[in-house]
């Protein structure tokens, strides 16, 4: 199975689990989903792989998913209970980051066998971590902030959904990859990185649209 159909599918996972979540609890199941999202897209986002013949890193589906989150947060009960969102993923992404950050400390026995996968996860996490909590504030408040901006201009929910989460995800990844990434990799695939990603992303808020439209018809 190649790349790109594993991202279509796993495109389509995120999402219907966002709907799953938010069907079964409302908006306690978005900020649950806020929590789990931005823990695992920072750590997925270490990994790197080929998508559609040029380099991508993975966690830009599952970040994407964050702005289904406050998109439908914004349209359902207002900026407020999205920003609410946006300060839980904040808190997870602390929370998470301190607490890995101290497990590694811990001397392991002669018999364990995870110490060094650990360390190479979460030794870059500090940095992933304020690469992503600086990315993720600004573009996630900016997204609430427009996604309110051009409903009450348009009141179309796709216009405002699309318009607000491209502009977002542009900003989360050029703060994103320069923060995270910036002396990492080689420049040609650094660029590569961030134009990928913010390309990706884009995909993402436009296949989202329609996810959107569907939390609407939920009664919660």
């Amino acid at each position: 199975m190649g790349n790109e159909l594993l991202w279509a599918i796993l495109l389509l996972v995120n999402f219907t689990l966002v709907l799953i979540a938010y069907r079964l609890w409302g908006k306690t199941g978005l900020y649950v989903w806020t929590g789990l999202a931005i823990m695992l897209a920072n750590i997925q986002v270490i990994k790197t792989i080929e998508l559609f013949g040029v380099v991508a890193t993975l966690g830009n589906v599952i970040f994407g998913s964050l702005f289904l989150v406050t998109d439908i947060l914004t349209e359902k009960y207002g900026k407020a209970e999205a920003k609410k969102a946006v300060w839980i993923g904040f808190f997870s992404m602390i929370s998470g980051t301190f607490i890995m950050w101290l497990c590694i400390q811990f001397i392991p026995h002669s018999s364990d066998f995870a110490q060094s996968s650990l360390e190479t996860i979460f030794t870059i996490l500090p940095r992933i971590a304020i690469a992503s909590l600086t990315a993720y504030l600004a573009s996630s408040l900016h997204d609430i902030w427009a996604y309110a901006l051009w409903k009450k201009k348009w009141n179309k929910t796709w216009i405002s959904n699309n318009l607000s989460t491209m502009v977002s995800q542009l900003l989360d990844s050029v703060v994103f990859c320069f923060i995270a990434f910036w002396g990492v990799f080689p420049s040609e695939v650094f660029w590569e990185i961030l134009i990928t990603t913010y390309l990706i992303k884009w995909i993402v808020a436009v296949v989202d649209t329609p996810f959107i439209y569907l939390a609407k018809r939920m009664n919660n």
